[in-house]
């Protein structure tokens, strides 16, 4: 198999593929997830790998769902997560496999490990189990069922499977050593009992595979040449040897690669789902979870999410990512490729003063994409009444303010020059009015005698604009490792209570009555948002925001 330069940076699995690949073997991956919860981005960095390393070097990469657990599985979640797959922008053509598919190949080689006398069944307890396994200073002990016939542990193991036997009464394990320094070599367990129906067998079966047994049979049965894992597996990796050496069968090898940890998120598929069983975020694809799903309901890009993969590389040092840098990603995809609008989130009310009463429709061109000519130019209607945001005017306003005050001018984006002449407030001294004059020789925002302003405001004509609901959501929890190691804390306690706003009755320039569900807009000078895809609609427009401007990764780095 011959595969062109990447042209990518070099990588401890890339080098290894690609000599492995001048020797003449073949490319073949496997993305294996559970189907017991949402993917997340720590899945992307694995999609990336598994999916990218197949593609870069012209081989195949699988989709497998390793469903050996049926207490927690469900279709729901396989659906899911080939939505994620396919919007991440990968595709595993007509390789779409299950562990379920090979269970009885499976039960027929742990039956060949049993007549080898590498396999036994053993009555002793998981507490038990775990007493007799040792530890890392002190050998293990033998089970006292280790030294069964043959013919004995083959009549038990098939009475497990017809479920003569009640959950965790008997396991099937692998007899290798009990002193070996190595844990996951002391007698593992491959088969347990588990009387739960699984979602696509049904009751058919009553012994499960444990995933150490699965994952090797699996790779060996699809063919599949690098099995890429994360380092939690590197401890394993003599055991996904043993299997498949013992039984003589294709043999994969495996790769262990540091995982993705995010700042201020966590990682834990059970630790997401306790915050969704706990109603703290409403559910899988809430915006402010690190789910696929979520991301994708808040408007990022998968491009930005396969463009943070590459940037933070594949390496064997576990470390944690900035989640600025993603933030970054993310506004950098933005910034290319979102049309502009103008939408006004806490709005004050603007009367232009000397504006014709009986002016006809007043029209401005405004840029769509300032990054990207092609996208062209819209209208957005100007008129007598007006909108700008609250912070946009304070009566006394201090030194290194320039948006607008009384007698100060300010420009409106592709608009005119306005010049705060009164202001009105309510009792409780809030302002609730602007009185301006425009000069109208300032049209599309230029004064013909060359005066300048220090502002430029964003607006939404009142005439004509569309009431919306916007939702700010922020970083789900306050601190940088909420499930730090060592950390005895609920991680819980960490959330950010100021992780999501809902405000009502912002005000959006018409042209987004009709928004495009999966087009992210950039809201001139307040950031980047997405129709929300289960709530928005035309008549009762929500918009999620996606991210803010400000990058405080792009200016810790000194760009721009």
């Amino acid at each position: 198999m011959n595969a062109e330069p990447s042209g990518k940076p070099q990588n401890f699995i890339r080098e290894i593929i690609e000599n492995s690949v001048a020797g003449g073997a073949s490319v073949h991956t496997r993305f294996p997830p559970e189907p017991n919860g949402h993917l997340h981005i720590g899945h992307a960095k694995a999609m990336c790998i598994d999916f990218g390393f197949a593609k870069e070097f012209g081989g195949k990469c699988n989709l497998r769902f390793d469903d050996t657990n049926p207490a927690k599985e469900d279709m729901e979640y396989v659906e899911a997560i080939q939505r994620d797959v396919r919007w991440l922008g990968f595709d595993w053509d007509d390789r779409l496999f299950f562990a379920s598919d090979y269970f009885e190949r499976m039960f027929e080689l742990a039956v060949e490990l049993i007549r080898k006398g590498k396999a036994y069944v053993c009555d002793q307890t998981p507490e038990e189990i775990r007493e007799y396994r040792g530890s890392l200073t002190e050998p293990g002990r033998k089970s006292p069922f280790r030294n069964r016939s043959i013919e004995e542990n083959l009549d038990l193991f098939e009475r497990m499977r017809t479920g003569e036997f009640e959950d965790g009464s008997k396991t099937l394990r692998a007899k290798i050593d009990m002193t070996a320094p190595n844990l996951n070599l002391r007698d593992p367990v491959m088969y347990r009992i588990v009387r739960f129906d699984h979602y696509r067998l049904g009751d058919s079966w009553r012994v499960y595979p444990t995933y150490d047994w699965a994952h090797g049979i699996e790779d060996s049965i699809e063919g599949i040449t690098f099995s890429l894992c994360d380092l939690d597996f590197e401890n394993h990796r003599p055991l996904y040897d043993w299997f498949l050496s013992e039984l003589d069968i294709h043999h994969p090898r495996q790769i262990e690669f540091a995982r993705l940890n995010l700042s201020y998120t966590v990682m834990s598929k059970r630790k997401l789902m306790s915050l969704v069983e706990s109603g703290m975020v409403s559910d899988w694809d809430d915006p402010r979870m690190p789910t696929l799903s979520g991301l994708r309901r808040r408007g990022v890009p998968p491009e930005a999410i396969r463009s943070f993969c590459e940037t933070i590389g594949v390496t064997k040092v576990n470390s944690l990512s900035d989640i600025a840098l993603f933030e970054h990603c993310v506004r950098d995809v933005l910034n290319k490729t979102a049309p502009r609008v103008m939408a006004v989130i806490d709005p004050l009310k603007v009367v232009i003063v000397n504006y014709p009463e009986d002016a006809a429709d007043d029209e401005l061109d405004a840029v769509n994409n300032p990054e990207d000519p092609s996208a062209g130019t819209r209208k957005v209607p100007f008129s007598k009444t007006l909108y700008i945001e609250r912070s946009d005017f304070m009566i006394d306003p201090p030194k290194k303010f320039f948006r607008l005050g009384p007698g100060r001018e300010v420009r409106l984006r592709y608009a005119y020059f306005i010049r705060c002449v009164d202001y009105v407030q309510n009792e409780e001294g809030e302002v609730v009015e602007l009185r301006c004059e425009y000069d109208p020789e300032t049209r599309g925002g230029n004064a013909p005698d060359g005066r300048k302003v220090k502002a430029t405001l964003h607006w939404v004509s009142a005439e004509h604009a569309i009431d919306a609901e916007v939702r700010l959501y922020d970083r789900l929890f306050l601190k940088e490792r909420p499930d730090a190691p060592g950390d005895d804390s609920d991680f819980r306690e960490y959330l950010n209570p100021d992780s999501f706003k809902a405000l009502c009755g912002c005000k959006l320039e018409p042209s987004l009555k009709n928004a495009d569900p999966d087009i992210t807009y950039q809201f001139e000078r307040l950031g980047y948002f997405r129709p929300d895809c289960v709530d928005h609609s035309s008549e009762s427009p929500v918009f999620n925001r996606t991210i803010s401007l400000r990058d405080s990764w792009a200016k810790a780095k000194g760009k721009t």
